[in-house]
């Protein structure tokens, strides 16, 4: 009896297939199984239920004539109560999935130019999940999620690009050296203005300490020498001066 019996141990996150005869008859989950083979029954094989991921590069080109590469990450797993579906109806998953993610990129794609491309990439993302979801689900898959994960111009334009922000760089730093130089030439004209200003105000002080030196002096002279007056102190002192060598 027990040569009548094979055992067949189906692991966690996976499901085997039973056929009687040839004919889908069950999907086994993970455990130990007897089977009767002597009957007719045996495993068709086994079907994972755990995630996978499929990342698809795709070629195409943009509304403004620029060829792109977009990657795409897929994440995909097959569902336990369509195990029979996933096992059944398709050969291979993978090339099916990515036939999909062609179809919808090279048609959204051209559409946009470059950099609505970049700016878009979560929409583009989006469609090719929703298309999926709805083709894959007849087959008994679940799309977990997609995500656009790169987008690789074209050599030549990538080129183009970074010149072009290298370009953009130097004439911001340009632009940020010319006001720097033109903050210090003014704050420097400010300095200079206002040293003349506090000279200018010294040499008056100066002046003034004169004439209030001179006036007390002439004030004292008179107020010494009886019958003297200023005017006659003051003409003094000019003759004085211009007789001075």
């Amino acid at each position: 009896m027990g040569q009548a019996f094979r055992c067949y141990q189906v692991d966690q996150s996976n499901v085997a297939i039973k056929e009687h005869f040839g004919k889908f008859s069950d999907v086994l989950e993970p455990g130990c199984h007897c089977l009767p083979w002597c009957l007719g029954y045996q495993i068709a094989g086994g079907l994972s239920l755990r995630v996978q991921q499929l990342d698809v590069r795709c070629e195409t080109k943009t509304k403004d004539n620029v060829f792109v590469t977009v990657v795409a990450s897929v994440q995909y797993r097959a569902v336990a109560d369509k195990a029979s579906d996933a096992f059944y109806r398709l050969t291979n998953t993978r090339e099916q999935i990515q036939s999909y993610v062609f179809d919808v990129i090279r048609a959204s794609v051209p559409k946009l130019e470059l950099d609505s491309v970049f700016e878009q990439k979560n929409d583009i993302a989006k469609s090719v999940e929703e298309e999926l979801e709805k083709a894959m689900s007849t087959y008994g898959y679940e799309i977990v999620q997609t995500l656009i994960v790169d987008i690789e111009p074209d050599v030549n334009v990538k080129r183009a690009m970074n010149e072009i922000n290298a370009a953009a760089r130097l004439r911001l730093a340009a632009n940020e050296k010319a006001e720097a130089e033109k903050i210090l030439q003014i704050k420097k004209a400010e300095g200079e203005a206002e040293s003349k200003y506090l000279s200018g105000l010294g040499i008056a002080r100066q002046r003034q300490a004169i004439v209030d030196g001179l006036r007390d002096s002439v004030l004292a002279f008179s107020e010494n020498v009886p019958g003297t007056s200023a005017k006659d102190v003051m003409d003094m002192v000019l003759v004085t001066h211009t007789l001075t060598p």
